[in-house]
């Protein structure tokens, strides 16, 4: 067995890469700020990872053509709350934040889920998770608001935190659409949700260059657009996809709590980001969040 088969068959370790390139993704768009316009650079991603993914699932998509033209309005909806907006938002919200702020409030993500499952689902929630939704969401405000949470009463909020803010909210409302997505094969939907978060953000696109908002072909930019193409995104959700497959999807969402680790490493050590005291009260927070969650399931199980 080959060192690639291995690794193809270690559930771990391929949700770790997963969750190594997500962090990546906000250190470029947060390196690529002020370089490549953020819906330029989302345009781009969308298109360059379509094409990536294009040949290894074109078999599938003839099978499933018929299954995903019927669901096609949640088809829709999937790639445009979970696939163009969030990434669109994240960008746009690096402009104005620092990568170390985006990825600990993408840390509120699972809470969100489960809340959001609670409230609309109905689904059964037990003392203790509620309890660490409540914990990892005040860790998110503690980071918003650098340590001060009565200031959000001002709401003066900085923009790209809002703005972020928003698009982890829709992802957890995406990630609640794939309990009802079509079954098909993975590929097939992923390149579906590609093709149509890349045709969602063209109109955005073509308006930053109605703007004058274009950007300097330079290898730091076909870098950063390279970069979000092939490792956030095809290799991201391709590991993604078999860690699933591997282990399942909940046991795989726990590996979503390594984004800001890794992130939070990246960040001081590549962008050279300072790392404050309200960030650790926020991290500390959000773990304390994530353990209580994790315990109520368990006892739960």
């Amino acid at each position: 067995m080959t060192l690639t088969q291995r690794l193809w068959k270690t559930a771990p370790l391929l949700l770790a890469a997963t969750m190594l390139f997500w962090a990546g993704n906000s250190i470029a768009g947060r390196a690529m700020s002020g370089v490549v316009p953020p819906m330029t650079l989302t345009f781009w991603r969308w298109m360059l990872a379509s094409l990536l993914v294009a040949p290894l699932a074109w078999k599938h998509l003839r099978t499933d053509g018929p299954v995903l033209r019927r669901y096609w309005k949640l088809v829709v909806l999937l790639s445009l709350s979970g696939v163009a907006s969030f990434g669109a938002l994240l960008y746009w919200g690096l402009e104005s934040t620092t990568a170390l702020n985006s990825l600990l409030m993408q840390a509120a993500i699972p809470p969100l889920i489960l809340f959001f499952g609670f409230i609309v689902l109905r689904d059964r929630v037990g003392p203790g998770a509620l309890v660490g939704v409540a914990l990892s969401l005040l860790g998110v405000l503690v980071v918003i608001s650098e340590g001060r949470p009565w200031a959000l009463l001002s709401l003066h909020l900085n923009p790209g935190d809002g703005i972020i803010l928003v698009g982890v909210v829709l992802y957890a409302g995406y990630s609640l659409l794939l309990r009802r997505r079509p079954q098909v094969h993975p590929l097939s939907l992923l390149l579906v949700t590609f093709v149509l978060a890349a045709l969602i953000t063209a109109p955005l696109y073509v308006h930053e260059l109605i703007q004058g908002r274009t950007f300097e072909v330079t290898p730091q930019a076909l870098a950063g657009i390279g970069y979000v193409a092939l490792f956030p995104s095809f290799l991201a959700y391709l590991c993604f996809n078999r860690g699933v497959e591997l282990i399942g999807a909940g046991p795989a969402g726990q590996y979503m709590h390594l984004m800001p680790v890794f992130g939070a490493v990246l960040a001081v050590a590549l962008l050279g980001e300072p790392f404050h005291p309200y960030h650790a009260a926020g991290v500390g927070l959000i773990g304390l969040g994530i353990a209580a969650t994790a315990f109520a399931g368990r006892k739960r199980a």
